[in-house]
């Protein structure tokens, strides 16, 4: 989307909906008191549900200590501007900056059909579009020359991500968004790597590979490291030493950028987790002779890599292996398959929602569990066993739709539910972060109104239903404990 025709959207799809507000009677220390708690500089005060004016630190500042007031016995009523200047949540975004110009303020309530405020927007949110937009993110990765300007434009993206996940674009094209930048910043790092002292290094020689979710193009907010590297197998021992030390240099500029370690250790700069393309083919081949939990796992990891940087050569042969052991080794997807139906859709009786029982997270729905991961490693399985592992999940499933794997009313009933597992992940993430807290995979079911409820029960009875073409695919009842 252009920079421009983002000032042509309604500001419904910009505003921000999380509003602090407060009543005109207030007393105005307690007003105070939750503008210092929040860390915030003003109150939207409301009235039945209506904007009635606006309280902030300015008011404060001109209206109560320069006058010499004491604030004890004031109420917000009587230090507020009002009325509050408001639009309508249809209102274009150009309209409203030029309705701030015109009446001289920094923000403006937004209100629905019937009054009642719906957000607010400041000339901060309208003019800071244009330093976020992909194409000017994209500009200044390319024009950075240390990795502190990649740290701040890493922070950029993560702001974008946020701002987008509240608009109405479609989450198959945000993560794709996601994955694009987060490739650039990547390749910028190197690039600054290969001027700063490894030029000796050819990028024919080995590849950085993207694993996991990074692989897939299917990455959030809550993300960390998953990649590798693979190098030729004729490289002399110093070239490999080389390889080792910059991939040492490249895990370590992604955690000072705002990717963090893989706490399970899957990085280029671990030796498990950097060999030459032999002895990638022979751990793939021995993880699928033998497929226990662990060896599941890593290899499920391993199994959506994605070439970033350097010889492409190397992807496609890596690939072959894998369809050649899966072949050799049909226990191996069926073993892969079976951890995955242990991630059973939580629908009680009556299609009811079943959250965590009890801990920290009581009441909420860790959203991988509950659907995301049976979807991603299902499909991940049908597409080895199809040769047709490319792409996002979303894609391959469109491949095996095509191919007529599965039906295609099931496939695009699967995709639908998908889509909205992984959106639901995001938004509640972005709510998280502009909470104040470290975005993670559990959604709080009270914050899903009845809408969102119900389709998430048919998404997940969706996933039920695929769960159980995976165990009649996959003949899972020959499978022994």
């Amino acid at each position: 989307m252009s920079e421009e025709s983002q000032f042509f959207r309604p500001v419904r799809d910009f505003c921000q909906r999380a509003v602090v507000t407060c009543a005109p009677d207030a007393p105005l220390v307690d007003a105070v008191a939750v503008m210092r708690e929040r860390n915030i500089s003003s109150l939207v005060v409301v009235e039945d549900g209506k904007p009635v004016g606006i309280f902030t630190d300015r008011d404060l500042r001109n209206k109560v200590v320069a006058a010499g007031l004491g604030p004890a016995a004031l109420r917000v009523r009587q230090i507020m501007s009002a009325p509050l200047a408001v639009v309508g949540e249809e209102t274009l975004l150009y309209q409203a900056l030029s309705e701030m110009s015109q009446r001289q303020v920094h923000r403006l309530g937004v209100v629905d059909a019937g009054g009642r405020l719906a957000g607010i927007v400041t000339d901060t949110d309208i003019l800071r579009l244009q330093a976020h937009s992909p194409q000017q993110l994209v500009q200044d990765i390319e024009k950075a020359q240390h990795l502190d300007a990649l740290q701040a434009v890493h922070g950029r993206i993560q702001e974008l991500v946020q701002h987008l996940a509240g608009t109405g674009m479609g989450i198959r094209d945000l993560v794709r968004l996601i994955a694009h930048l987060n490739d650039r910043i990547a390749l910028r790092l190197i690039g600054l790597l290969h001027a700063q002292g490894f030029a000796d290094l050819d990028p024919d020689s080995f590849a950085f590979l993207a694993l996991g979710s990074e692989g897939r193009g299917e990455q959030t907010l809550a993300t960390d490291q998953d990649n590798a590297i693979v190098y030729a197998d004729d490289l002399p021992p110093a070239t490999v030493t080389r390889i080792a030390e910059f991939s040492q240099a490249l895990s370590d500029g992604l955690i000072t950028i705002g990717v963090p370690a893989c706490p399970g250790g899957i990085m280029a700069k671990n030796a498990a987790w950097r060999k030459s393309l032999g002895e990638w083919k022979n751990r793939i081949a021995g993880w699928m002779a033998t497929p226990v939990p662990e060896n599941i796992l890593a290899c499920s990891t391993f199994l959506d890599l994605r070439t970033v940087y350097g010889n492409p050569a190397f992807e496609p042969a890596l690939k072959e292996q894998i369809y050649a052991s899966s072949a050799a080794n049909r226990l191996f997807l069926m073993r892969m398959v079976e951890n995955g139906l242990r991630f059973t859709p939580p629908l009680g009786w009556f299609g009811r929602i079943k959250g965590e029982r009890d801990g920290e997270h009581s009441g909420q729905l860790e959203i991988k569990k509950a659907g995301i991961f049976a979807v991603t490693d299902g499909i991940k399985a049908l597409a080895i066993q199809h040769r047709l592992l490319t792409g996002s999940t979303a894609q391959r499933l469109d491949a095996l739709a095509a191919a007529g794997v599965l039906k295609a009313a099931d496939a695009e009933d699967l995709a639908e539910a998908f889509a909205f597992l992984v959106q639901l992940r995001l938004r509640s993430q972005v709510e998280d972060i502009r909470e104040g807290r470290a975005p993670d995979n559990y959604i709080p079911l009270e914050r899903l109104n009845a809408m969102q409820q119900g389709r998430l029960k048919i998404a997940l009875a969706s996933v039920d239903n695929f769960q159980s073409f995976l165990r009649h695919h996959f003949e899972l009842h020959l499978v022994r404990s």
